[in-house]
């Protein structure tokens, strides 16, 4: 390989060379990637026919030429196929009569950094319980016996205040024992776990319970490799998924379970520590979105939309999946909500393989 070669192949972000006509001459490991497709699929294909971005992109490439200057579209949005849309810098530079083309994702920083707050708030959360819960549950069970008591020589309001005092006495117990399942969560037991049985499992649950005034319907990569996982857990993380979908979504609304693997994905944590995430999982709801104030702080203990909402469920999603060494991430607008979960697979015995390079999703 040489030296030009060399550079080429180690840019960390997803690169294209094209030909004056704006046909791909040339991809390196991160496009391949991010395009989902091998360099020698992509050489040969006209830009256009694989990316769609906001505005005109060969009225760019053509202004790129003429000024023989470079040019950059400031997070504009990129369509890759039937993916969720990218919000991207995208870099046009000359190269010798062709052009250069750097995308920038930006949306996966963003992800990043509301997944760093969720689990440090996780982390907090987790001695909050080992600390209150058990002591107020104790004095709860007296002030419910008490309260039942007194129900049984009165009539009428009095005795309607002695049931609200025992209903929700119940209900700070139920919060209570949820924040204790939060703090208490044993390490994942990890086996090659077929995705899609996990997925079929709860939505199944879902269609005779919750979630039986909507429709679930499946978008699934049927050559999706296994993932490394706890089938229980990963059980619960889509159940909450659905639910949470379930919650917000109206008579007759949908559902979708969509599948699919993006090989260019890895974590990277402060420590160090990390690797490949390439299988996908998105639970997408037509709901009225999540409000753009909560959006960061989602995945947070007791932050909930929902009056009444406990504010656990998320955060406990969020806390496996961390555990899972994976990565969770939500988009949302009004009649679109993305709940992203990235796996890693399964050990195989050709670890040795090299792969190809990655997008880093330093968390």
């Amino acid at each position: 390989m040489t030296m030009s070669e060399t550079v080429w192949q180690s840019l960390a972000l997803p690169a294209l060379l094209l030909s004056p006509e704006d046909v791909i001459t040339a991809a390196n490991g991160p496009a391949e990637g991010f395009l989902n497709r091998s360099a020698k699929a992509l050489v040969g294909k006209a830009l256009p026919e694989l990316v769609e971005i906001d505005g005109d992109l060969g009225a760019a490439t053509g202004r790129v030429r003429r000024n023989d200057a470079p040019l950059t579209l400031h997070e504009t949005s990129v369509r890759i196929g039937p993916a969720p849309d990218l919000r991207c810098d995208v870099h046009i530079s000359p190269l010798g009569g062709g052009v250069l083309i750097l995308f920038s994702p930006q949306d996966i920083a963003g992800r990043v950094d509301r997944g760093r707050s969720s689990r440090s708030a996780a982390r907090s959360a987790i001695g909050m319980a080992e600390m209150l819960a058990h002591e107020i549950k104790n004095p709860l069970a007296g002030i419910t016996g008490a309260a039942q008591l007194l129900s049984m020589n009165l009539s009428g309001e009095d005795r309607e205040l002695t049931e609200l005092i025992v209903a929700e006495s119940r209900r700070i117990v139920k919060l209570l024992e949820q924040v204790e399942q939060f703090g208490n969560l044993r390490p994942p037991q990890r086996k090659a776990v077929n995705l899609h049985d996990v997925l079929d499992r709860a939505r199944r649950s879902a269609m005779v319970g919750f979630a039986a005034h909507m429709t679930i319907e499946e978008a699934y990569d049927p050559s999706l490799p296994h993932t490394w996982a706890d089938t229980d857990q990963l059980q619960q993380v889509f159940l909450n998924l659905l639910k949470n979908a379930a919650q917000v979504g109206a008579q007759g609304g949908k559902i979708t379970i969509r599948t699919f693997y993006e090989l260019s994905l890895r974590v990277r944590r402060p420590d160090g520590s990390g690797g490949a995430v390439p299988l996908q999982v998105e639970i997408i709801d037509d709901g009225p979105g999540v409000p753009e104030e909560m959006i960061n702080n989602l995945f947070e203990p007791f932050v909930s939309g929902r009056e009444n909402g406990t504010g656990l469920g998320l955060a406990l999603v969020s806390k496996i999946i961390h555990e899972h060494n994976g990565w969770i991430s939500v988009d949302s607008i009004p009649g679109r909500t993305v709940f992203r979960i990235s796996l890693p697979l399964a050990p195989r015995e050709d670890s040795n393989k090299k792969p190809l390079q990655d997008t880093e999703l330093r968390t």
